[in-house]
């Protein structure tokens, strides 16, 4: 890894006298994997170093990414024709990144995937989803396969919610920001997959293993813009009533300390 800049020491003569000169010299960013880019907006596209050796996935992630970097364009061009002078001088900027997050079982791959979007206002906005591969079958999955039942409003959904709600208030208390651990903020979390929040299998301190699921949350869904991103972790003995026979198979362990700022 290269540090964030080096230094370049120049000595040069001037007027008799040996002057060193420093010059920071900033490492180059990488190039995007997939790139829109004109006089209004950039559009870019970026994907893990351990993402790319597996080719459906790094094909499905760049297929995703070029729709959104394209549809970024479009609605770029169509505030371009309603208002001209929103960008004089300035442009949008859209970027996500497929970073990876762990890999289990040696075929489940977690993936988070977060977007920056700079449109000209009051402040950038960030959001934060997730996908769950399965190398083998070469395609995105859900966490239903780990689980007897997932049913919306059913045992292992509610126990989830329950305990995702408890893991969000830990955190809130240690940011001091327990004043905003509500209901209100948490009103659109129900227990069903498609409302509990975007999930990734959580590494483990047993090779190949998960600890629990762990939960990513983007500004303003669970808290005020300011508060930033939550991240709310289950650990699987919470759920170890619920697991099916795929589910006991791969969780197991603990979640290793340096997991905890993820």
């Amino acid at each position: 890894m290269h540090p964030p800049f080096a230094v370049l020491n120049r000595a040069v003569f001037l007027a008799g006298a040996l002057i060193v000169l420093v010059f920071p010299l900033f490492a180059s960013e990488p190039a995007p994997d997939a790139q829109r880019k004109n006089r209004i907006y950039d559009g870019q596209v970026y994907l893990d170093d351990k993402v790319k050796p597996d080719p459906a996935l790094a094909a499905d992630s760049l297929a995703e990414g070029r729709k959104w970097i394209d549809k970024g364009a479009a609605e770029a061009e169509s505030a371009r024709k309603q208002d001209p002078q929103l960008f004089r001088g300035r442009n949008w900027s859209y970027e996500r990144r497929y970073n990876f997050r762990s890999l289990v079982d040696g075929h489940y791959v977690s993936i988070i995937r977060n977007d920056y979007l700079d449109t000209n206002g009051a402040h950038p906005n960030s959001d934060v989803n997730t996908i769950l591969w399965d190398s083998s079958a070469k395609k995105r999955i859900s966490i239903r396969p780990f689980f007897t039942e997932t049913a919306d409003d059913g045992a292992t959904l509610q126990a989830m919610h329950k305990a995702v709600i408890a893991s969000l208030n830990a955190e809130k208390k240690k940011r001091d920001a327990s004043d905003t651990a509500t209901a209100e903020w948490y009103k659109e979390l129900k227990p069903t997959l498609l409302k509990i929040g975007a999930v990734t299998l959580a590494p483990s301190t047993l090779s190949g293993k998960s600890s629990g699921l762990t939960f990513h949350y983007p500004p303003y869904a669970v808290g005020p813009y300011a508060e930033g991103e939550y991240v709310a972790f289950v650990p699987w003995e919470t759920l170890k009533p619920y697991l099916s026979a795929e589910g006991a198979k791969i969780f197991g362990g603990a979640r290793p300390k340096g997991d905890l700022d993820q």
